[in-house]
C-alpha cells in the first residue's frame, strides 16, 4: 500500500493542473508552480498585461516562464514506464467542467475549477485557493466559538443564580407564613378569616415561584445543550480538510448566526415575576396609626427650599443664606422630619408635586452622618426607597431594583418600631413597593428626605 501511494505521487507530480495529462514543455512561474506551456499561454490569452498564477492566483507584471528541464525527464522518466495518468476523484471534480476544484469563490461561497474562475459568472469575483480559503474560514469558525463559549458560561451562572434567588425568596415567604401567624394569634377571633386568605395567597405565591423555577431552569439547560452541540459541531468542523470543511461552510454560520446573546437587561425581565411578594397591609388598618409630620428646618440642608408650615419642600440650583448648625445637612440635599419615634406604630404619606432627577423617601437613625457620606441603606442605619432617572430601587445592600405596576403620585411610609419593619406603599392604590428585613430598631428615628430638584409635600 505504501508503493502504490508513493506511485500514486509520482504520477501526480508529472501531471498538469491545468489539462491533468502529463506535462508538455514543462514551465514554471515565479511563484514556483509548474504547467505545461501551452496550457498556461492558453490561460493568459485575452488578458492585457497583469496574468494571474492559475494555481495560487499570485499576479504578474510580465510573462516570464522558466522552461523546467528537470521536471521534463522526470515526465520522461514516467511516460516509460507506461503508468497511466492520474484521475483525480470524482467528488473533487467541478460538475459543470469536469475540472479539479482549486478555487473558492468568496462572493458565492462556493468551490470552483480554474473554468470556472475564466467564466463570465465568476470573471469579476473574489477567488482563492482553496488552502488560502479554508484557513480564512477557519478563523472565523473559530472566532465563534470564544462568544458561544462566553453564552454558554453566562447562561450557566444565571442558572444557578435563579436557584439560589428561589431558594431565598422561598425562605422569605416561609418566614412571612410564621409573622402573619404570629399576627393572627394576637388578633384572635377578628382575623382568623383572614388567615385562612392569606394562608391561600402564600401557598399560591410559593407554586408560582417552583413553577417559575422549574420553567426558567429547563429552558435554560436546553440553551445549554443547545449550545454545546453547536459548539462541539464546529470545534469537529475546524479539524476537517479544506474542502470538506468549505462544502457547506454557509449553513454552519447561520446556525451561528441564529444564536440569540443574552444580555443583563433580559435577565432583569424575567426576573420581574420572581421578586420576593411582600403581604400588604389592608389600608384602613394602617391609617389608623396615621400620624403628621413637619420638616425640621434646622437640618434642611442649603439647596432645600421648605414652607412656612413645614410642610413642603423643594430642591433648588440655588443654595439659600442658613446658619450652619451641627444638626444641618452640608453634603447632602436632605431634611429630616421634626418628629422621632423611638416604640410604636406610625404611619405617614408623602405627595409627589414633581419628580425632578429623583428623591430618596424613609427614615433614619439620629446619628445620620449630617456633615459627610451617607451609607444609605440598614447597615447606615437608614431605611429607604429611591426613584433616580425614572428607576426605582430599596437601598439595601446590594440595592434591589423595584418594579412597581404603576408610578407612585404619592408614597406611604408605615414603621412598626417594635415589629423592627419599614414598609413603603403606593398610597393611592396601596400597592408594596418593598417591606424592608426584620431590624431590632434601638435608636431615635427620624423620617428623612433626600431630593434632586424634585419638589414634596407631606399631607
Amino acid at each position: 500500500m505504501a508503493a502504490a501511494a508513493q506511485l500514486r505521487n509520482l504520477k501526480e507530480e508529472a501531471t498538469c493542473s491545468i489539462c491533468l495529462e502529463y506535462f508538455t514543455d514543462p514551465v514554471s512561474t515565479d511563484c514556483g508552480h509548474n504547467f505545461c506551456r501551452p496550457c498556461i499561454t492558453r490561460s493568459w490569452e485575452g488578458r492585457d498585461g497583469n496574468s494571474p498564477c492559475p494555481q495560487c492566483r499570485k499576479i504578474y507584471n510580465g510573462r516570464s516562464l522558466r522552461p523546467n528541464t528537470q521536471l521534463r525527464n522526470m515526465v520522461e522518466m514516467v511516460i516509460q514506464l507506461h503508468l497511466p495518468p492520474v484521475e483525480p476523484p470524482r467528488e473533487n471534480l467541478c460538475e459543470k467542467h469536469e475540472e479539479t476544484l482549486r478555487l473558492f469563490c468568496d462572493e458565492d461561497q462556493t468551490l470552483i475549477c480554474v473554468v470556472c474562475d475564466r467564466s463570465k459568472e465568476h470573471m469579476a469575483h473574489s477567488v482563492t485557493p482553496i488552502e488560502e480559503a479554508a484557513q480564512e474560514y477557519k478563523v472565523k469558525l473559530q472566532d465563534w466559538l470564544r462568544p458561544l463559549r462566553n453564552e454558554t458560561r453566562y447562561i450557566l451562572e444565571s442558572k444557578l443564580r435563579e436557584e439560589e434567588q428561589c431558594n431565598t425568596m422561598r425562605n422569605k415567604v416561609r418566614a412571612e407564613k410564621k409573622k402573619i401567624e404570629s399576627e393572627i394569634e394576637e388578633l384572635r377571633q377578628l382575623l382568623r378569616d383572614k388567615e385562612q386568605t392569606l394562608h391561600q395567597r402564600l401557598e399560591e405565591m410559593e407554586k408560582r415561584i417552583t413553577r417559575a423555577e422549574n420553567a426558567n431552569i429547563s429552558r435554560l439547560s436546553n440553551q445549554i445543550t443547545s449550545l454545546n452541540a453547536l459548539i462541539t459541531d464546529l470545534q469537529k468542523k475546524c479539524k476537517e480538510p479544506a474542502l470538506d470543511l468549505l462544502k457547506d461552510v454557509r449553513s454552519t454560520l447561520d446556525r451561528c448566526k441564529e444564536v440569540k446573546f443574552q444580555g443583563p437587561e433580559q435577565e432583569m425581565k424575567k426576573r420581574k415575576e420572581n421578586e420576593v411578594l411582600q403581604i400588604q397591609k389592608p389600608e384602613e388598618e394602617m391609617k389608623k396609626y396615621k400620624v403628621m409630620v413637619t420638616l425640621d428646618p434646622d437640618t434642611a440642608h442649603s439647596r432645600l427650599l421648605l414652607s412656612e408650615g413645614g410642610r413642603h419642600v423643594v430642591g433648588t440650583d440655588e443654595p439659600q443664606p442658613v446658619l450652619d448648625t451641627p444638626k444641618r445637612f452640608t453634603s447632602w440635599a436632605c431634611v429630616l422630619g421634626s418628629e422621632s419615634f423611638t416604640s410604636g406604630r406610625h404611619f405617614w404619606e408623602v405627595q409627589l408635586l414633581h419628580e425632578g432627577l429623583g428623591w430618596t423617601v424613609g427614615v433614619a437613625a439620629e446619628s445620620v452622618n449630617r456633615k459627610g457620606r451617607i451609607t444609605w441603606s440598614p447597615e447606615g442605619r437608614v431605611w429607604a426607597v429611591r426613584r433616580w432617572n425614572g428607576q426605582y430601587c430599596a437601598l439595601t445592600s446590594p440595592e434591589t431594583p423595584l418594579s412597581p405596576c404603576e408610578e407612585p403620585r404619592k408614597l406611604g411610609v408605615y414603621l412598626d418600631y417594635e415589629g423592627g419593619r419599614l414598609s413603603l406603599y403606593n398610597a393611592e392604590s396601596m400597592e408594596l413597593l418593598y417591606t424592608f428585613p426584620r431590624a431590632h430598631f434601638t435608636h431615635r428615628l427620624f423620617p428623612i428626605f433626600y431630593l434632586w430638584g424634585a419638589e414634596l409635600r407631606l399631607v
